[in-house]
């Protein structure tokens, strides 16, 4: 039996064939491997295959790389790198131009794969590629293609620079000496080049002889110049999104393309983690911290310090701040320090980073007042939403994705602006703070409110708004208010919800759909659920648990020394209410625990989960819930046990769901069918009764 160490489990893939999935032995020979791969799928011949990976670069497995295997690798089945090599030499040496050019396309790409790369050369590929070169009579792509596969093919160092010819340094400096070469090919001439001068002395000076500095510097002027190209987003906004012509499906396409890449310029920053021992990054942040705060001010004692400093965070969102301000406001940091190195109003150098500075810095202090303001229950958690606003933005914007083929969708205001993601961040996030507002939400509904926001931005986004002005004023619009009457008549109109049938259909519905609320609510009694002991002072805590009995007639709970893991058995709970001596259920204020402590009264999220139970003789249960969702779990569920109706929000939106799901099952068969407003006629009764058939 081999040890478990040496097992690999894996996923292989051939076309046409469902995966297999087997457990490599390690210690096996990988011959062995293939010859039982391939007697899975009935193909003879093993050792003309191999096998690669079926991600990434996609290399094949040698017995040198196959340590390398993790466990749910995906490999892919292909034929033998002696195979390929030789099947590709083939066609490059073919007459059909297409035929060669897919074939130096595929070898460009094989070639980074060492074990390729040693067939390939063992079968005087590279000489094949170095006489298709000295020939000149390759240009465009498939010249291109060649010197991808020759570089790549060096840099394995299987063959020596020094046994490169004379006439193909020629050559390829003839391509860098062109004045109007095309780009791809002048960008591997230049990397051949400089892998020559780099890995033998006695190519230095003959690469050197052929190539003229002069040249090389023309090439870096041209450079230059494209860089210093700065209007050229000015020149797409004015004369291509905003020209007299409109913008047709292939310049969208391009278009689209270009904000793609723009944007996927920020993956390596969403991808970087702060490091929180970094002096410089902490002195940024305690910069931004005195200029929100506190402008120069600085409090003297260290404890004082420290303890206004921990207030401060808290507002700027705690643990988070870091996180945020490195990832996302980089930019903000050289302005901070811009500002810090201004020495006086004249210094012209740094007026506009100043401007900047002072504006971002206004917009944070802004959103942070506005929140100190409010109830510590309805806060908003700044350094929170700014990261997960900054998720959803990556998300909606496809940050890090490649380009869809055939797509169009650009948005014309990201073209107005020299830092569109900065300012789209901040109008979002303001919209954010304004939606909280409107939801009057708590820590809990954060959810619920960046499921909002997330609606409101993308229906902002699908109106195209010509720029970042536009947008503020569509999400201004687009209130919560707005959004829940945008759902409901896109849900109405959608389903035709107020037609007769689907009415009587829906009223028909519902009872069913409450009774399986019932019975949820009812077995969810039934596994019980665990309380802590309210008590006056600060003592260690204690807990108690109560469940229902699985006859729903008696209530049992109990104290515990801890808080449980899983269910209390019923042995272990020795009190009892018998359901049929409960009286009421009281929640809130109205509640005797909360009456009696003054204290709690004032608490408002005590106030909001607890309920009691009044039972026989004139005595009380009392419950403080540990959260919402248990809060509308129990009270849904004394509720039911006392033939009292579902009055929680948890059972308002159980029900939308349910019946939303339920009718468009129901519906389903129906789609794009018309519902008649009124039901067929009832057809006329028969003359005669007798539809009995004679077969004699």
């Amino acid at each position: 039996m081999p040890s478990p160490s040496d097992i690999v489990k894996v996923a292989i893939e051939w076309p046409g064939a469902n995966a297999q999935l087997i457990e490599i032995d390690q210690k096996k020979p990988l011959a062995s491997v293939v010859r039982e791969v391939c007697d899975g799928w009935s193909l003879s011949g093993s050792e003309q295959f191999a096998l690669r990976y079926a991600d990434g670069p996609q290399l094949y497995i040698t017995e040198q790389s196959r340590a390398d295997i993790k466990n749910g690798s995906i490999l892919r089945l292909a034929i033998s790198p002696m195979r390929a090599a030789r099947q590709l030499l083939e066609r490059i040496q073919s007459h059909g131009i297409d035929a060669r050019l897919e074939a130096l396309k595929e070898l460009a790409k094989l070639s980074a794969d060492p074990a390729f790369a040693t067939e390939f050369i063992n079968m005087e590929g590279l000489a094949t590629l170095v006489r298709l070169v000295e020939s000149g009579t390759h240009f465009g792509e498939m010249l291109a293609f060649t010197l991808t596969a020759f570089l790549e093919l060096m840099d394995h160092g299987i063959v020596s620079w020094d046994l490169i010819s004379v006439s193909f340094i020629k050559q390829i400096a003839a391509y860098v000496n062109q004045p109007m070469v095309d780009v791809s090919i002048l960008q591997r001439s230049l990397a051949i080049l400089e892998s020559m001068v780099l890995n033998s002395h006695s190519l230095y000076q003959r690469v050197a002889q052929e190539t003229p500095v002069a040249q090389l510097i023309t090439h870096l002027q041209e450079m230059a110049s494209t860089l210093a190209q700065k209007h050229l987003r000015g020149i797409i906004l004015n004369h291509i999104i905003r020209g007299n012509r409109p913008v047709k499906a292939e310049m969208a396409h391009q278009l689209y393309v270009l904000q793609v890449l723009t944007f996927n310029l920020l993956e390596e920053r969403m991808m970087t983690k702060m490091d929180l021992n970094d002096q410089t990054q902490r002195d940024i942040i305690f910069e931004l911290r005195r200029i929100v705060f506190d402008g120069d001010s600085d409090p003297s004692g260290t404890e004082k310090r420290k303890a206004i400093y921990t207030k401060d965070y808290k507002m700027l969102g705690t643990k988070s701040i870091f996180f945020l301000w490195y990832m996302w406001c980089p930019f903000i940091f050289s302005l901070l320090f811009a500002m810090s190195s201004c020495t006086s109003p004249i210094d012209k150098k740094y007026n506009n980073k100043m401007s900047m500075a002072c504006t971002y810095c206004a917009f944070v202090f802004q959103i942070v007042l506005e929140n100190s303001s409010r109830e510590d229950k309805h806060e908003c958690p700044f350094g929170r939403s700014a990261i997960d606003l900054t998720r959803v933005l990556c998300d909606i914007l496809q940050v890090g994705e490649l380009p869809n083929e055939g797509c169009n969708d650009f948005h014309p205001m990201f073209f107005t602006h020299e830092r569109a993601w900065e300012e789209f961040f901040c109008v979002c996030i303001q919209l954010l703070n304004k939606t909280w507002k409107e939801m009057r939400a708590t820590a809990e509904d954060f959810n619920k409110v960046m499921t909002v926001v997330r609606e409101q931005i993308t229906r902002a986004l699908a109106m195209k708004p010509p720029s970042l002005e536009q947008l503020r004023v569509k999400l201004r619009s687009l209130s919560y208010s707005e959004v829940l009457r945008l759902r409901q008549s896109e849900r109405m109109s959608q389903d035709d919800f107020q037609s007769p049938p689907i009415i009587e259909l829906r009223e028909r519905i519902q009872p069913e759909i409450l009774e399986l609320i019932k019975q949820q609510r009812l077995s969810r009694l039934c596994e019980g659920s665990c309380f802590r002991k309210l008590a006056n002072r600060r003592r260690q805590e204690k807990f108690w648990f109560c469940r229902l009995s699985l006859n729903h007639k008696v209530l049992h709970y109990g104290d515990l020394d801890e808080s449980p893991q899983g269910e209390v058995p019923f042995e272990l709970l020795t009190d009892t209410i018998p359901v049929s001596d409960i009286k009421a259920v009281l929640t809130g204020k109205d509640c005797p625990h909360m009456k009696e402590k003054s204290a709690l009264k004032q608490n408002k999220e005590v106030l909001e989960l607890a309920f009691s139970i009044l039972y026989d003789p004139d005595e009380a249960l009392n419950f403080v819930a540990t959260n919402k969702y248990e809060y509308c779990i129990w009270t849904d569920g004394l509720s039911a046990l006392l033939g009292k109706e579902l009055g929680s929000d948890l059972t308002r939106s159980d029900l939308d769901t349910l019946m939303s799901m339920e009718m468009k099952l129901r519906l389903l068969d129906l789609e794009n069918i018309t519902i008649p407003e009124a039901p067929p006629p009832v057809p006329k009764e028969p003359s005669t009764y007798n539809f009995t058939y004679n077969y004699g």
